[in-house]
């Protein structure tokens, strides 16, 4: 087993990745099913070559999978954990900012 001080980096690696507003985008989308390169792209209003870059980040981190199937490549989601993790920091984003507005009241 890893030590703290490793696990420690292989984490902050890991919320490096994710804190990129476009990656979360996509795993939010992949949490709803997996989806094509272009339907993700559409979905976004984003050229593919650009999500074809965050895609690649998020395979090389093990966060997605993909198969292709003829000339499409479709991903989803690695491992449920990361959609339970990217939900409760969904949640807590929520609360702080319902925190922070009830403080202005």
């Amino acid at each position: 087993m890893a030590d703290r001080k490793q696990l420690c980096r292989m984490q902050a690696d890991f919320c490096k990745f994710m804190a990129h507003e476009k990656r979360l985008e996509i795993l939010f989308l992949l949490g709803e099913g997996e989806m094509c390169v272009e339907h993700l792209a559409q979905a976004m209003d984003v050229h593919v070559p650009n999500i074809s870059q965050h895609l690649a980040m998020m395979r090389e981190r093990g966060a997605v999978t993909a198969r292709r199937e003829g000339a499409h490549m479709y991903y989803r989601i690695a491992h449920p954990k990361i959609m339970e993790l990217c939900t409760s920091m969904k949640a807590l984003m929520i609360e702080l900012k319902q925190q922070q507005m009830s403080w202005l009241s």
